[in-house]
């Protein structure tokens, strides 16, 4: 099977690890960025069996034109909450949808959303692939006083403006925390100027690692996750994780609350010492690659 995939990540080619993963499962997986800077990317050469985007917006769009030049089978991978997606952007999620002719979801609840979007092909549920073996291996190291790790961009949908003022009623309750923003993003100096004098790291964007080694509890203030790989890795280490009612973190085993109660229920994990247990079965290397590649057709 030869396939042509359209993605936003500038990274993702030969080296990269989740490009390798899926190389393995097809004859030849070529690579065309799409983005802002790049809305008339080239065309390779050649015929291909598939093409497959990595969004069902402008990517998708430009995906489904790739597939017609091609006369090749369309596939839209889902990784976004669809319910927040508003005005242009949802009507234009519904036409790519309706025209695509497989449709991979990375949860049930993004399932049923892209159903009710318009999806007319069979929507297939992969999450991401994670080698989980490395976290579960992870050994918590001695540090000083308590620490609450936070993972992600800083952009709007995640709330990290949020995610400080926990941290400071945290604090404010008592608890004696550091805080450790793991990420990079927009509101990145907007951040920095809010904990001027608190004591709040910004690392940059790092393998969460050697992060959750020292972490006591992982704090999410996210507004929607269509899965969330930063819990599952965190739940999967044994580190606690907070957060409200978004993406996989129930049934991942995380502690979730309304936004006005994270900062408790931090305070509650930081001085039982309770630590995280992940509750979900995810599928090996060699599984995920095979369903990888069912999902393409």
């Amino acid at each position: 099977m030869r396939v042509l995939t359209i993605t936003g990540d500038k990274r993702f080619g030969p080296g990269h690890e989740r490009y390798e993963l899926m190389r393995s499962a097809v004859d030849e997986l070529a690579v065309i960025y799409w983005g802002r800077d790049a809305l008339f990317p080239k065309m390779p050469q050649g015929s291909f069996d598939v093409v497959t985007a990595q969004d069902p917006l402008g990517r998708g769009l430009f995906g489904l034109y790739a597939a017609w030049r091609k006369k090749a089978q369309f596939n839209v991978q889902v990784h976004m909450d669809l319910e927040s997606l508003q005005g242009f952007r949802r009507a234009l999620a519904r036409f790519v949808l309706g025209r695509a002719d497989s449709v991979r979801a990375v949860s049930e609840k993004i399932k049923s959303q892209a159903g009710k979007l318009g999806a007319r092909a069979g929507v297939a549920v992969l999450p991401l692939y994670i080698d989980i073996e490395r976290f579960k291996a992870l050994k918590p190291e001695p540090h000083e006083g308590k620490v609450v790790l936070w993972v992600g961009r800083f952009e709007n949908e995640k709330d990290p403006l949020l995610a400080l003022e926990v941290f400071k009623k945290i604090r404010a309750r008592g608890t004696e925390a550091s805080f450790v923003m793991l990420g990079t993003g927009s509101l990145e100096m907007r951040l920095k100027e809010a904990a001027a004098g608190s004591p709040v790291s910004f690392p940059g964007w790092q393998d969460p690692l050697s992060y959750l080694a020292q972490a006591d509890v992982v704090l999410s203030t996210s507004k929607y996750e269509s899965w969330g790989a930063s819990m599952v890795e965190a739940l999967a280490a044994g580190v606690p994780v907070v957060a409200p009612e978004v993406g996989i973190a129930r049934e991942a085993g995380a502690t979730v609350v309304s936004l006005d109660m994270l900062d408790q229920a931090c305070v509650q994990i930081l001085q039982l010492g309770m630590r995280g247990q992940l509750t979900v079965n995810l599928l090996s290397e060699e599984e995920w690659v095979k369903r990888w590649k069912e999902t393409l057709v």
